[in-house]
């Protein structure tokens, strides 16, 4: 009997914790600089958020390049990320903004209806920019992600072809 002698490989490993909607993206783009998925794991401190482990063979050709072009796509993939949450983060303020301008006019309002002898009429103004205050931030949510969205849409694809060159480049090293 014969037995096979196996090279010795060294390899290097990597972890990320990527939002569980991009780990697709993540690992397509990964194994164009080397890297060979291992696991997944859900994270416990953020449900939405997966562990990614991957390893790669130390001695990959063209190893430095592929470095370069990883960290690349790693500030082109951070930069999407800020894109996407631009998107939320002005509507999230706006919504607030009104939404606590409504609280403010029903505690006017409540405390028109507390004084003695209570203010009726000053109870009933208040209260009615109170609610609007209160229903508005779903309508400017709404609206100012829409237009965000509108806005930034050529960013991200811009961005997300940038990747796609990126990897590209990283694919034809290996």
């Amino acid at each position: 009997m014969e037995q096979e002698k196996k090279s010795f490989v060294g390899y290097e490993y990597k972890e990320i914790t990527v939002s569980e909607n991009l780990v697709s993206m993540y690992l397509d783009c990964y194994e164009n600089f080397g890297w060979v998925p291992e696991e997944e794991l859900s994270d416990v401190r953020n449900p939405h958020h997966v562990t990614i482990r991957m390893k790669r063979d130390r001695k990959i050709i063209n190893k430095m390049e592929l470095t370069r072009l990883q960290r690349n796509f790693e500030a082109c993939a951070q930069d999407l990320n800020k894109l996407r949450k631009a998107k939320t983060s002005a509507a999230t303020i706006w919504s607030l903004a009104v939404g606590i301008m409504g609280t403010v006019f029903m505690a006017g309002s409540t405390f028109a209806v507390v004084h003695e002898p209570p203010i009726v009429w000053l109870c009933v103004l208040l209260a009615i920019p109170g609610f609007i205050g209160w229903i508005l931030p779903y309508f400017i949510y709404r609206e100012v992600v829409k237009r965000q969205t509108e806005k930034l849409q050529p960013l991200v694809d811009e961005k997300m072809e940038e990747i796609y060159q990126v990897c590209e480049k990283g694919h034809d090293l290996l």
